[in-house]
């Protein structure tokens, strides 16, 4: 049974701004620091050449992680935007380490999923894990532009890996970072985004660690492109199976298919 979670100006502002920031934490005290530990295990079996930004879609190998990201709480917080039938698309941790944390370039979620979603609806949900502050690096959106310009699908200049998560970034006469709002997020609170906005987030030099988890939902009738089928799974969350798509059981795990994605060197973001 769903109990929406967004107010109808809450609504409003994410379908004209891009984003929101529903009021109050996601999960009870209790469960919440359940998850934290979950990842801070994770996060400490970690391989120690790869970096703690990029642990990509890690349900796919930790089915106990569907107690939070299929859990009541979350999905209610996207119905209101998505309807009643749901289906899990990603989740992603994006820890960036005190000190040296790693800048996201200004992107589009949706640029990084062309050609592999239709229609391209997705919502996102950004947990924070940490504190998340301007101090730490925290996201920041550019609001309305998911509607507006190029519409999710900017062009893209080559930036530095060495010092970025990825290796591309909408060119600057595309994007008006003057605009740019910062999200700041105590732990166990979200932010709602669409995937066509542009968002981003400068590197962490602070003493502080900025961990979110983000889960990625979008409604069931988008159909996902059958050429990903063995990089990538998709889950029932709430509701029908409406485009009748292979779903994948929260309760295995897919290690071959995350082997097939580090073959092809897969990332869906």
């Amino acid at each position: 049974m769903s109990t929406a979670r967004l107010s109808q100006a809450q609504l409003n502002q994410y379908e004209t701004e891009g984003y929101v920031l529903p009021t109050g934490p996601v999960f009870s005290e209790e469960k919440f620091n359940r998850l934290k530990a979950h990842f801070e295990k994770k996060l400490a079996e970690w391989p120690g050449d790869k970096r703690p930004e990029a642990m990509d879609t890690p349900h796919f190998q930790d089915p106990a992680l569907f107690e939070w990201a299929l859990a009541a709480e979350v999905i209610d917080l996207v119905e209101p935007i998505l309807g009643p039938d749901i289906l899990l698309f990603s989740t992603h941790f994006i820890c960036k380490p005190q000190g040296d944390g790693r800048r996201v370039p200004w992107h589009e979620d949706s640029a990084y999923w062309k050609g592999r979603l239709d229609p391209m609806e997705v919502c996102t949900i950004w947990l924070a894990i940490d504190p998340s502050t301007l101090k730490n690096g925290c996201m920041k959106v550019i609001p309305r532009t998911h509607n507006t310009g190029h519409k999710g699908f900017s062009d893209y200049d080559d930036v530095d890996l060495t010092s970025n998560v990825f290796d591309t970034e909408i060119t600057p006469t595309q994007r008006r970072d003057d605009m740019a709002v910062p999200v700041e997020l105590a732990p166990n609170h979200c932010s709602l985004h669409d995937a066509r906005l542009m968002h981003g987030s400068e590197p962490n030099t602070s003493s502080i660690r900025r961990c979110g988890w983000t889960l990625r939902f979008m409604p069931a009738y988008v159909e996902m492109n059958q050429k990903d089928a063995d990089t990538h799974v998709i889950y029932q969350a709430r509701g029908r199976n409406l485009a009748g798509q292979r779903l994948a059981d929260p309760t295995q795990s897919y290690d071959d298919v995350v082997q097939e994605r580090m073959r092809r060197r897969r990332s869906f973001h």
